[in-house]
Order: C-alpha cells, then sequence, then structure tokens
C-alpha cells in the first residue's frame, strides 16, 4: 500500500503484521515494513540464488572466515564425492589434497584477510572421496560483503576442468617424475659405500615422493647363496627416514634386523623383480609382519599404503626398498610404481658396485697384509715402533710397505716404500719388492747399488713407478748410510728433543731409469730415534707435504714417551680422522747393547 515520507514523497511500502503472544496471556501487534522496490530486490535475489544453487553445473561454496564450509551446492558435493552434510563445519584443507606446498591453502587465506579476489586459478588436487583420482580445477573466490550483522568470509565457484587440462596434468606430474629422476641420480651413488648410497636413496625419496622409507639389503649366509621363494629372508635394516611424527621414526628405525616368513609380499615383490603397492591392512600384517608390536606401530604409524620394490642388479637380489605415505597424500599410482622402479633399480646398480668394490678392497687388503712383515726383525742395537693404516673405505688399498732386516755381522737394514697405485695389483707389486729388497740387502750390496738392482727390476716388472728409503745401520760404528729414490726423506729426533731432515740424498723414484743414486752417511747417537713413513702421514688433499713434514717435526720435538706411545701419539695428531690414504709409521731408537 503506498506511504508517505516524511519529505512529502509518497512510495509502495509492503506490510506484514501479526500478533505475538506474551505472558499471562496478554497479547501484542508485531508489524514489519519494508519499501516496496526493496523488498522486489531481495525476493529477485533469493529466487536467482535459490535457482543458482539448486540448477548450476559448477561448485558454489561459501566459506566462513576460518575457511570452514557454510553452504555448498551439490555439484560441489558430488565433485568431491562427498554429501553435503559432511562438509559442513570442516575446513577445505580436509578435503582438497594438494601437493603444492600449501600454496592453495596461502591464496584463500590472501583473500579472506586481504580481500583480493582471485579468478580462475588452477590447482591439482585429489580428494577423500576421490583418491584415485587427479583433478584439476578453475577455482575463483571472493570476499563477501559483510553488509549488517552477515558472518564474513569468502564465496566461490569451482569448475571441474580435469579433461581440459588432463593433458597439462600428465605433462606436469611427468616433468615431476623426471625431475625427481634427475635430482636421485645426481644423489644417489656419489661414494662407493654401502650405508652412504642407501642413505642417499632415502634422502632422495622423503619428503617429495613419500613420507617414510626404509633400505634393507639382504643377509645371505654365503656369497652363493640365491633367493628362494619357499625360505625366510633375513635383511638388514641400514637406512631409514620419515617425516612423519611419532611413533612412526621407532617403526622405520627400531630394527636393525627384519626377518619376513615364506609368502610375503616382500618375497612376492623379489619373485617377480617387480615393485608392488599394498594398503596397510590386515592382510599385509598377517602375511609379512610377523611381531605383534611392530603391526600396531605400523598401524600408528600414520602410514596407509605401502610401495616395496626390488633390489636387483646383474641378476643379483640386494634387497628391499619401502616407500610408505600417509592418508594426507594420494595413493600411488602406476607412475609412482614405475618411478619407484626406476629409482630402485638406480640404487640396486649403485650397491652392486659398492659391494664388489668392498670385495675387491677386502682382497687387496688381505693381500698386502700377507705380504707385509707379520713381525720384523730384532736388533739388539734399536728399538722398534711401526705402524700400518689402511686407507678409508673410500679409498682404495695402496702399495705401502716397510721391513727390518738383519744383516751379517750385527747390522741391520730399515725400508720403507710406496708403490704407486691402489688395488691388488699395487699390492701385489708391493709384495714382490719388499721380497726383491730382502733378497738384495743380504748380498751387502750398497744403498745407492741397491737402489739402482731395485730400479732394473722395477722396470722389467712393468711396474709404473715406485719410492724406496733404504738405510743400512752399523751399531759398532753408529754410522747409517742412507739412499732415497723419490720417498719422504727421514727425520732424526735426538734426544734433546731437536729434529732433523734428512734430505741431502733424494733421488728419481724406482722406474724412471737412466739416473743414478747417491748414498749419504749420518752418525746416529745413543737415544736417536729415526722416523721413517710414507706420504699418507703427512699428505693430503688442500695441505701441502712441507706442512706435513713440519707437523710431523713439531710432533717428535714435543714426545717425552715411550717409543710405542711415540708412535700413537702422531698417529693422533696427524690424522684425527683416520687416515684417507695408507699410511706407515716406523720409529728405530737407537740403544747401545750393554
Amino acid at each position: 500500500m503506498p506511504a508517505l515520507h516524511h519529505d512529502g514523497t509518497v512510495f509502495d511500502c509492503g506490510f506484514r503484521v501479526f500478533p505475538v503472544t506474551g505472558d499471562k496471556g496478554r497479547s501484542v501487534i508485531v508489524g514489519l515494513a519494508s519499501r516496496g522496490d526493496e523488498l522486489d530486490r531481495v525476493k529477485t535475489n533469493l529466487v536467482f540464488l535459490d535457482a543458482l544453487f539448486e540448477t548450476c553445473p559448477i561448485g558454489l561454496v561459501m566459506l566462513d572466515e576460518n575457511l570452514r564450509y557454510v553452504h555448498l551446492n551439490q555439484t560441489l558435493a558430488d565433485m568431491d564425492g562427498i554429501p553435503i552434510e559432511d562438509h559442513i563445519g570442516r575446513s577445505m584443507e580436509d578435503f582438497m589434497i594438494t601437493s603444492d606446498g600449501g600454496e592453495y591453502q596461502r591464496m584463500l587465506r590472501a583473500v579472506a584477510d586481504e580481500g583480493r579476489p582471485v579468478v580462475s586459478a588452477l590447482v591439482v588436487l585429489r580428494t577423500p572421496g576421490r583418491p584415485d583420482r587427479d583433478q584439476v580445477r578453475s577455482v575463483s573466490f571472493f570476499p563477501l560483503s559483510q553488509a549488517g550483522d552477515t558472518r564474513p568470509g569468502l564465496g566461490g565457484l569451482l569448475v571441474d576442468v580435469t579433461d581440459r587440462e588432463q593433458a597439462i596434468v600428465e605433462a606436469t606430474a611427468g616433468r615431476q617424475r623426471l625431475a625427481l629422476l634427475d635430482r636421485a641420480a645426481a644423489r644417489i651413488g656419489t661414494t662407493l659405500d654401502v650405508d652412504v648410497t642407501a642413505r642417499e636413496l632415502v634422502e632422495a625419496a622423503v619428503p617429495e615422493f613419500a613420507d617414510a622409507s626404509v633400505v634393507e639389503v639382504v643377509e645371505w649366509i654365503d656369497e652363493s647363496e640365491v633367493f628362494d621363494p619357499g625360505m625366510p629372508l633375513v635383511t638388514r635394516r641400514i637406512a631409514a627416514g620419515t617425516i612423519l611424527p611419532p611413533p612412526a621414526p621407532e617403526l622405520v628405525g627400531g630394527l636393525e634386523r627384519v626377518t619376513y616368513p615364506p609368502g610375503s609380499t616382500i618375497h612376492e615383490t623379489l619373485r617377480t623383480g617387480r615393485p608392488v603397492c599394498v594398503p596397510v591392512n590386515n592382510e599385509f600384517m598377517t602375511r609379512t609382519v610377523t611381531h605383534q608390536a611392530r603391526a600396531q606401530l605400523l598401524i600408528d604409524s600414520g602410514l596407509t599404503c605401502l610401495l616395496i620394490a626390488p633390489l636387483i642388479a646383474r641378476g643379483t637380489v640386494q634387497g628391499i626398498t619401502m616407500f610408505g605415505r600417509s592418508a594426507a597424500r594420494p595413493v600411488f599410482t602406476e607412475q609412482d610404481l614405475s618411478l619407484a622402479g626406476e629409482l630402485s633399480s638406480r640404487a640396486a646398480l649403485c650397491l652392486d658396485n659398492a659391494r664388489l668394490y668392498n670385495q675387491v678392497q677386502e682382497i687387496a687388503l688381505t693381500l698386502q697384509r700377507a705380504l707385509l712383515p707379520t713381525a720384523l726383525a730384532t736388533n739388539p742395537s734399536l728399538r722398534i715402533a711401526h705402524r700400518y693404516l689402511p686407507g678409508s673405505h673410500l679409498t682404495e688399498v695402496g702399495g705401502d710397505w716397510y721391513d727390518v732386516i738383519d744383516l751379517p755381522g750385527g747390522r741391520v737394514a730399515l725400508v720403507v716404500g710406496d708403490v704407486m697405485g691402489h688395488g691388488v695389483p699395487a699390492a701385489a707389486a708391493m709384495g714382490r719388492l719388499r721380497i726383491t729388497t730382502k733378497a738384495l740387502a743380504r748380498q751387502n750390496l750398497e744403498p745407492d747399488d741397491l737402489l739402482t738392482e731395485l730400479d732394473a727390476c722395477v722396470q722389467e716388472a712393468g711396474i709404473e713407478l715406485a719410492t724406496c728409503l733404504y738405510i743400512h745401520y752399523d751399531p759398532r760404528t753408529g754410522r747409517a748410510r742412507i739412499a732415497n729414490a723419490g720417498h719422504p726423506p727421514p727425520l732424526v729426533r735426538e734426544p734433546d728433543g731437536t729434529v732433523r731432515i734428512v734430505d741431502d740424498v733424494l733421488g728419481v723414484p724406482l722406474g724412471v731409469g737412466g739416473f743414478p743414486f747417491g748414498t749419504l752417511e749420518i752418525e746416529l747417537r745413543e737415544g736417536d730415534t729415526l722416523a721413517l713413513y710414507t706420504d699418507g702421514l703427512v699428505e693430503a688433499r688442500g695441505k701441502d707435504i712441507d706442512d706435513g713434514i713440519g707437523v710431523l717435526r713439531a710432533q717428535l720435538a714435543g714426545a717425552a714417551d715411550t717409543l710405542e706411545e711415540m708412535a700413537d701419539g702422531v698417529l693422533a695428531r696427524l690424522l684425527p680422522a683416520g687416515p684417507t690414504d695408507d699410511t706407515v709409521l716406523v720409529l728405530a731408537q737407537v740403544s747401545r747393547p750393554s
């Protein structure tokens, strides 16, 4: 009905009047009046919104300021695969699983906090209702007006453009897999150490590919043993990692050895040689996990699926690697199985290389120790302390050697040398040189003549290069005659702590040929200590050999211990982290016989 405004104008007005019964039976009349044009606008908007939420083919959503669902349409519920009523009051993060490092949530937060609309942004996601399907959605979000007492929050429109963007999804996933493989190829196998290689595989996979990972190698009773699907399998866990909270760290790192019963999932993947993906359920527990406590840890860890890949190289079963994901990630796909197979194949080859290298190292070290003297010759005029340290597991065994040889007339020869090269060839060449030197020494040759004969033997044997320091000592005269073929010079420590270097007789290494060797004679008094060594003691990457010899001189000068303690002190001072190359140290102290 028409109404009169106080300014004299007339406008249409809609009235709604109704009684309200109060206490004691008394009633009042309530009347509501609205401008007709405003009421028509509200009715029109409500009709439009109702029709929009009922029939719109795109997803519509209303979120509160904490990004929780307030209202959504059936289209969005169908896209998520979850009923409308299960959304209300829940966070959007609970239903949209992304792998963008939280970028999608930060985008929504910026709209809510700063009022900046987002139009047609693409996001790749999965939902718990559609865990086996990647979706691409075009999303637009805008802040709600907060007119009057309306709740603050966001409005959103979401369109499923998966079919349109499938090529982009596949290309993106492919690029991600290739990028992971590229990084893994650069990180896995940087050393020939089994444990390091296994850790590199875990670090390449967690957290980018999986929430947790372990690497286990098979413990064979002997080298010739092969995998038998009908027998229990014992593995040794050598690397593990997880980003999940406890008890997941205890699950992956709490075991050193694991036994799998026949018929387990591990047996299946080793039998077929192909990766398998299994859910963490009762069937998997029954087939594979033998200990109830470990099964409970697995259930409590949050892992919902496991991808198990064999480590097989050159037809040899090395072990297995396992990758695990929680419910916060999509389950593993066929493409993930392929990626895991490629990662495991590369790691298995690196592990096999490391295993073979370790075998060769062990052979070379065994050979070298067999060729080195087990007990040096004894002489009443000299007290001897000697040490041999093989290089680290990252360096092949070298050709360092030493000897103390009794000669007629109470004389004694001290020898230290180094065959260039590493491995079995160097160890074998070292053995030949040591035996030849011992035979030549007993012919009573002068030191320079002995090195000349030894040089000819080296050339005839095809040994590329070798160094040798030979000292002939006569206790009756106290004189020592020295010849040197390219070896670090000896040091002499006097009883008062003075240390001098004997470097006046340096010659070329053995095997060069065509250059004469010289002999230098020095006097050794009672209490003097000769120090013979190889370059592994004084030379290291980034450190000059002269600096190393200077440190050795200072250590010898300050030593006031017994000969054995002096040897241990020198090694502790110069090689605090252990040797990186083979190292020999021989200390010979003059002691006049009574």
